[in-house]
């Protein structure tokens, strides 16, 4: 399904992958294209973790494919994923505003077992700011806003210059990493290293094989729901990722969007 406004969209596949691009879908990739249908490489996951059993787990088919069925549906302008599984009734929608450079992500959990969770969802994408990651890795620098916004950045972008990219959630308190190396470490990507641990390291800056990687905690207890947003975008001016932000850190501003 490709989702896009005049200025950013995204390609998703039924299997959760795809990318997300800003200005120019070829030149100005905020994350990577992989172009193979058959192993369809994620480059942007959504990790649920249940911190009691230790179990990892995505509401998407990739990168870990479980044996409960799966229901995608794609929509003009959106695509759904459902799932159940682990006594959870999961519900992840995917969509760009018709105006604003931002992916909104809103993952929708209901706990449907006889005890309460303690989940541990982490947000990971693998940055690009240009035509490809193998080209611009070794430039991207990854930094943290005042307001918690992680930041990215590849001040070597000839094409777009001065572009920064985000990822933000709906949730304040969070931790955060920089370091693909040290997220992945030698679990890979179905059992990242970075998960074992009760929070991310804070690792940002330049000089790391780069990723960018939020993660918060959220506690359901037995039939509650809870909805957490995840946004992905790119702007000119800090001011206007701050805004973006801010705004659809309210999840009734998100769904609103929606129906727009």
């Amino acid at each position: 399904n490709v989702v896009s406004n005049p200025g950013f969209g995204f390609l998703v596949t039924e299997s959760g992958s795809g990318y997300t691009w800003c200005e120019n879908s070829r030149e100005n990739k905020i994350t990577p294209w992989s172009n193979d249908p058959v192993s369809d490489n994620p480059g942007e996951i959504i990790y649920i973790l249940d911190n009691d059993t230790d179990e990892l787990w995505t509401p998407t088919p990739l990168p870990l494919r479980e044996a409960e069925p799966y229901i995608i549906r794609h929509g003009f302008g959106y695509t759904v994923f459902e799932h159940v599984s682990h006594g959870i009734k999961q519900e992840l929608l995917q969509f760009v505003p018709v105006d604003e450079p931002v992916k909104i992500s809103i993952l929708k959990l209901n706990n449907i077992s006889r005890y309460e969770r303690d989940l541990t969802l982490t947000y990971y994408i693998r940055p690009v700011l240009g035509v490809s990651d193998q080209l611009t890795s070794m430039h991207i620098n990854t930094r943290m806003d005042e307001s918690g916004i992680l930041l990215i950045e590849n001040p070597y972008n000839e094409e777009f210059p001065g572009r920064i990219a985000f990822i933000s959630s709906s949730k304040g308190e969070r931790s955060v990493t920089g370091d693909r190396r040290e997220f992945f470490g030698t679990g890979g990507i179905r059992c990242p290293d970075a998960l074992k641990n009760q929070k991310l390291s804070g690792n940002v800056g330049a000089g790391y094989d780069p990723c960018a990687a939020l993660q918060i905690n959220i506690k359901i207890s037995p039939g509650q729901k809870e909805e957490v947003v995840f946004l992905l975008g790119q702007s000119t001016r800090i001011e206007k990722v701050r805004e973006i932000a801010k705004k659809y850190a309210d999840i009734t501003a998100a769904e609103k969007s929606l129906e727009n």
